[in-house]
């Protein structure tokens, strides 16, 4: 009898979360109730996600969103765009209030597993880094003993930043600041001797807020590995694969030679790639309850990932360096459409 009720007992346990998440509401299908993409993005950080004088959103987290919403809908535009602090994206993700996270927000170990979070892949390879105003004459980050440095919280950047000063026996004073506007004020007004976050932030804020970009320099140390990319909830594994090739789509468009000017005239390619990826041969789309278009919407609305990164992070003054695709020497890899 006692063995009868332990089998039953770890029946019924085993059968209990999947029969929870067969009965739980698919993203994919409340998306596409709904009709458009709830994106969670940065308040504003150029190249990545931020406003214009339109006030249309663009950046390569922002085309991570309306790829989702092409392959979804065969409509990028079909996206609305919620702008979230540090603090505040991943309980916005959690919550259900945005159905997709695309905020130059770090891979880690913590965030993939107690927060409930999948990571698609890494659309940025980036590091932190430190920025310094020229006047200073600070040459590189082992100098920086006794510095005041502006950092914002709920972020790697603030836990990176105590583990190399205790690593390279230096003490420093943190500025904590939530908000962008408000933590680049302390520092352009000297507030703070030296400004933290990825490099690419960085770049994006020297451009393009400092009242005159020479007058700061970037020091040479990357003291860390942040790969950034967008996330969804953990247990809804059909929209985490939506999301996620949404993603791939873009990178292997472009290992592939497949642009937004050319996708029209080479879905008819005899290139089997070709065919699977334009939907002329396979039912890949319905694998993922898309339309087998999905992956030509992708590219010939929002265009391929060198596309992308050439709109929105060139103009910045960005290399493309890790982000290279594969062939190229860098880090930019898909697995095969097929």
């Amino acid at each position: 009898m006692k063995s009868f009720t332990v089998a039953a007992a770890l029946s019924i346990l085993a059968a209990g979360p999947a029969h929870a998440q067969s009965a739980a509401p698919s993203t994919l299908e409340a998306v596409t109730k709904k009709g458009y993409v709830q994106c969670g993005v940065n308040v504003g950080l150029a190249g990545f996600s931020q406003p214009d004088s339109q006030g249309v959103w663009k950046g390569i987290d922002v085309d991570v969103c309306r790829a989702i919403a092409a392959a979804v809908f065969g409509d990028a535009s079909k996206v609305r765009y919620t702008p979230l602090t540090a603090q505040q994206r991943f309980t916005a993700l959690q919550s259900g209030e945005v159905d997709v996270l695309s905020r130059n927000t770090t891979w880690t170990i913590t965030r993939d597993t107690s927060l409930g979070l999948n990571f698609v892949g890494v659309n940025y390879y980036d590091g932190q880094g430190f920025m310094v105003p020229k006047k200073r004459k600070v040459k590189s980050a082992k100098q920086l003993n006794g510095a005041t440095i502006c950092v914002q919280p709920g972020t790697t950047t603030e836990l990176n930043l105590a583990d190399y000063f205790r690593a390279n026996n230096m003490k420093f004073k943190p500025v904590v600041i939530e908000k962008l506007e408000e933590v680049l004020n302390a520092y352009f007004s000297g507030r703070c001797d030296v400004y933290t976050t990825d490099i690419s932030g960085l770049v994006a804020v020297r451009v393009s807020r400092a009242p005159k970009p020479d007058d700061h320099v970037i020091l040479p140390e990357v003291i860390s590995k942040e790969p950034l990319g967008p996330a969804v909830r953990h247990g809804d594994d059909r929209w985490f694969d939506v999301v996620k090739w949404s993603l791939f789509a873009m990178i292997e468009a472009e290992e592939l030679g497949l642009n937004s000017k050319n996708i029209d005239q080479q879905a008819g390619s005899q290139n089997p790639s070709i065919q699977r990826f334009a939907g002329a041969t396979g039912d890949i789309g319905k694998m993922l309850g898309l339309d087998n278009r999905w992956a030509v919407n992708i590219v010939k609305q929002v265009g391929n990932y060198g596309e992308s990164f050439d709109a929105n992070l060139k103009p910045l003054g960005f290399d493309r360096g890790l982000n290279k695709l594969w062939t190229q020497g860098g880090l930019m890899y898909a697995p095969p459409i097929r």
